[in-house]
């Protein structure tokens, strides 16, 4: 069922408490190195302050051991949140207790504060209730704008709703959008392509988009483990020995459901991990012993390409070759600009992927680039994200009270 947004609920005058994911990487001097997550949520955050609403917004950062740490804490958050809105954002030495209540109180219109790291608590993984109440209590309204957190049932997440009108900010409602249209209506051909480092990570994914799609292409270390269980020499590249017999049953169900799997036909490949390495150019599906493949080859570029270029759909999820050293990010970089250039709605997963996208400046190119690595691929696991599911629905029949 669809669910409520930000828009279907009046928030003017009032207090919204907001759920946004500012888990952005720090260096050793803590400061942002990549502000992509705090930007993604600007447009809630402008709306909601457009409607003279008092925004209070809540994070995590990192994992602290739910207890206060001085490198997660969210001041250099603040300090640039401050500089994109162009107004002071204060930032609060927790995110419960009397203090914060206080300071939420004295809030005008249009005026933002940023809680203290919500994983300061235990009470936040625990989603314990207790702690879910005196979140909730500073705010009037729900709005979960925090999709890489949506599979986590905790207390900022799933736990307020309980207490409060809960809708989707525009980030996860751009989100929910994109994956519900793949996951149930996609046009066709629908191209799955999946890299990355383990088959374990993907298992899920496989068996959920299996039924959907027409090809699905495997690239990155996890394709040495599916070229083994064919019985194909893979040289001392990764290989996840214990699902050699799962790879081999995916074959079995791809055929069944009428799926092609494309695999690499040739490899660049090295003696070991490293940019000075001795590297090479394997013309071939098999591995020499003492190599490792690390992306993948010319010919296995042109043939993705000739397939992907029909395809209406393409969903794609972990690089196709050791991304992070420039030898290995050809094949990653080259599959990416081809599909900037199909007619074809383009989702790609959080995580390493959105990173290598960016990185590549593609990102205004794709349909949607996810925020969220591991919600992202629970959502294409088919699994229900408690996040999402704990917001309001369209249909709620409490919808006059909320309006």
């Amino acid at each position: 069922m669809e669910k409520k947004d930000v828009r279907d609920v009046n928030i003017t005058g009032k207090r919204v408490l907001m759920r946004v994911d500012f888990n952005v990487p720090l260096d050793e001097k803590l400061n942002i190195t990549d502000d992509t997550r705090i930007r993604a949520a600007m447009p809630t955050i402008k709306y909601i302050l457009e409607k003279d609403a008092k925004l209070v917004l809540m994070s995590h950062l990192g994992r602290p051991k739910a207890k206060p740490a001085d490198e997660f804490r969210l001041t250099p958050v603040a300090k640039r949140l401050s500089e994109l809105l162009k107004k002071q954002v204060p930032k609060l030495d927790d995110c419960i207790g009397p203090e914060v209540e206080k300071r939420v109180a004295e809030m005008k219109a249009g005026d933002v504060i940023l809680l203290e790291n919500v994983r300061f608590h235990p009470g936040e993984e625990e989603n314990d209730e207790a702690f879910s109440k005196k979140l909730a209590s500073l705010g009037e309204v729900f709005v979960n704008d925090a999709f890489g957190s949506c599979h986590r049932a905790h207390a900022s997440v799933e736990g307020v709703t309980k207490y409060l009108p809960s809708v989707a900010g525009f980030l996860v409602e751009k989100e929910i959008t994109y994956f519900e249209k793949v996951l149930k209506n996609p046009e066709k051909p629908f191209s799955l392509i999946l890299g990355g480092a383990k088959v374990s990570d993907k298992i899920g994914v496989i068996k959920n988009m299996l039924k959907l799609a027409d090809f699905l292409f495997i690239g990155g270390a996890m394709a040495y483990t599916f070229l083994k269980s064919r019985h194909i020499g893979v040289g001392a590249s990764r290989v996840e020995e214990k699902k050699l017999k799962l790879a081999a049953k995916i074959f079995e169900d791809a055929a069944k459901e009428k799926t092609s799997i494309i695999l690499p036909e040739d490899h660049i490949v090295a003696d070991r991990i490293a940019e000075d390495a001795n590297i090479q150019y394997i013309d071939d599906i098999s591995i020499p012993e003492d190599m490792i493949g690390l992306d993948i080859g010319p010919k296995t570029v042109a043939k993705f390409k000739s397939i992907l270029k029909d395809s209406k759909t393409i969903v794609w999820n972990g690089p196709l070759g050791f991304f992070e050293l420039p030898p290995f990010s050809k094949g990653t970089a080259e599959i990416a600009r081809f599909i900037t250039t199909l007619d074809a709605t383009t989702v790609i997963g959080g995580g390493d992927t959105a990173a290598a996208i960016t990185q590549l400046g593609l990102e205004d190119k794709m349909s949607h680039i996810s925020t969220g690595g591991g919600a992202s691929l629970e959502y294409l696991e088919g699994k229900i994200l408690p996040g999402i599911a704990a917001l309001n629905d369209k249909k709620n029949s409490h919808r006059s009270v909320y309006a």
